[in-house]
Formats: structure tokens, sequence, C-alpha cells
């Protein structure tokens, strides 16, 4: 896994940093009851951002906060104000606005980390699948001594194979297997074979680029449906991942929108079931997955989704 992550995300973890565990949210779960352990009382979250993370942060028992994020990704001046002292972020792809943490903002980020010897938690979430560049540079190759990455084959292999990792400081990673050793019995042995195996024979990079151009032609569809029926500059996000977020008209009701949509067979979240709490307000908006819908599917859904904002 270590030399995957070097290999492709300009990473520096080598096998004596890594943790194997069962999923992303294990890790992370393990990870802050580390933080926790050794002083840590407060995370900054991405508002928007991924669900329940500040649910899986009280239970460690740490404080909370939430920091806006814009299309450069992370606001690293709010996140100075919070008094932090770790953050947790989706930086290659953010969830659920789609942006990409910029050149300048990763410069800011390792700054702030130093200056208030903060722990920056990187969620790889979304990183492999980019359609306009190779993979973004993992934050964990820019400040090493400063970030815990974590990861998983939930999106790149499938969901049902709980395997996940954990590639920290050495400072922590004794308390992080103390977690596991306490929490479980370990990872699936015969599935971490089965992954190293595609990884050294060179299948899991066939693989992902198999899977990236089915994702790729899907994006397009849902980039041109949405253009047609909500006009132009209305779908975000589009560089990477299998989501996308699409702009409603000023005024819209974002929940009515949803609740149209499921009437008529059509699951959607709006951007508010990813608030951290509502702190300012965001225009409306959907986010839309297109992982695993046919290319049909998004096509009806697209019509489905014009016909209950027109409502």
């Amino acid at each position: 896994m270590t030399a995957y992550h070097r290999r492709v995300r300009s990473g520096c973890a080598v096998a004596e940093d890594t943790i194997v565990v069962s999923g992303f949210r294990q890790g992370l779960a393990f990870a802050l009851a580390t933080l926790a352990q050794q002083g840590i009382q407060r995370i900054a979250l991405e508002d928007p951002g991924p669900r329940e993370h500040d649910i899986i942060a009280r239970r460690a028992g740490m404080d909370a906060v939430p920091v806006p994020v814009d299309d450069d990704g992370i606001d690293v001046g709010r996140l100075r104000e919070t008094g932090a002292r770790a953050v947790l972020l989706t930086p290659a792809h953010q969830c659920p606005t789609g942006v990409a943490l910029g050149p300048s903002r990763r410069r800011d980020l390792v700054a702030w980390a130093d200056e208030v010897d903060g722990v920056i938690l990187e969620d790889d979430y979304d990183a492999e699948f980019r359609y306009d560049r190779q993979p973004v540079g993992s934050l964990q190759g820019l400040t090493p001594a400063r970030v815990i990455a974590l990861g998983s084959v939930s999106k790149t292999i499938a969901p049902a194979i709980r395997l996940g990792w954990v590639l920290a400081p050495a400072r922590f990673v004794a308390g992080i297997v103390e977690e596991k050793r306490l929490s479980s019995r370990g990872a699936p042995g015969l599935d971490q074979e089965a992954l190293a195996l595609l990884m050294e024979s060179g299948r899991f990079d066939r693989h992902l680029r198999r899977v990236r151009e089915i994702y790729r032609a899907r994006r397009d569809v849902l980039a041109a449906e949405a253009e047609r029926a909500f006009g132009p500059g209305r779908l975000h996000g589009l560089a990477a991942g299998c989501h996308a977020l699409l702009r409603l008209p000023d005024g819209t009701s974002e929940h009515a929108v949803v609740a149209a949509a499921a009437t008529m067979g059509v699951r959607v979240n709006g951007l508010g079931m990813y608030r951290f709490m509502e702190t300012s307000p965001l225009p409306p908006a959907l986010v839309l997955g297109f992982g695993n819908v046919t290319e049909n599917q998004i096509r009806r859904g697209i019509r489905i989704l014009a016909k209950a904002a027109s409502e």
C-alpha cells in the first residue's frame, strides 16, 4: 500500500507508518481517540462536509467546530480563528462541493499546523478518480510529521470489501495500534493478501484506468443533460470523483425538490444535508451521484429533477 501511495500520490510513508483497518471510519475513530489521548481537544471540520464526522469526533471526546469551504477548499484563515489543533478535510475532491484544495491553501494549511503544533487528517476521498489530470498529490507528502492520511477501497473496488489504512506519523502509530487491538481482531487477512497481489501485479492500476473511463462517460452524460435541463454553469465539481453539485435557481426550495423527486423515483440529497450547522446561508443545490447508475438512468433522473424543480 505505501509503495503505491508513494508512486501515485507522491506520499512518503513506509510500512512502519501503516495501520490496516476495516474501512475509513474505523481508522478515523482510532486516530481521533489517539489524538484526544495526546491532549488535542478540538478538531475543525469542513462545512459543508462529509456527514456524521462531527458525531464521530464527539464520541472520541473531542469538540468539533465548523470551518467554511469556498472555491479553493477550506478557509485556513477561519480555521486559525477556531482554536483547533486538528482538522479533518477532503482535499482531493471536497465532499460535497467537489473543489480541490488549492496550492496556496495547501501551503497555508501546513503553516497553520506548524504554528499550532497541529495535525491534519487527510480523508483521501475520491483521489483516484480525476478526469482532467493525474491524481492530486497527497498532503502526507508535503508534511509527513503533521498528516494522518486515511483511505479505503470502498470506492475503488467495492464497499463490501472492508479494508482501509491509516498512514500516521511515528508518534501516533502506537496509540492507533492500541486502539485497534482493543476494538477488533484486525482487518480480513485474505482480503489484504488479495489487495496486495492486485497492487503488486499492476491489475489494480488497470482496474482503475478502466473504471475511470466508465465514470468519465457517465459524468459527460450528466453534464450534457444538466446543461440541457438547467442551463450552463449549474453543475460543479466535475473534474473528479463520482458526484457533482447541481446549483438550483435562486429561490428554489431545496427540500421541496428533493421530496418531489423522491415521489417520482429519484433519490438525491440536498446540500443542506452536509451542513455541520446552519452558520451561514448556502445557495440551494443538489448532490448528484453518478458512480452506480447507468447513462440511461442519469438521463431519466435529470429530466425528473428538472420537473421537480419547476413545480
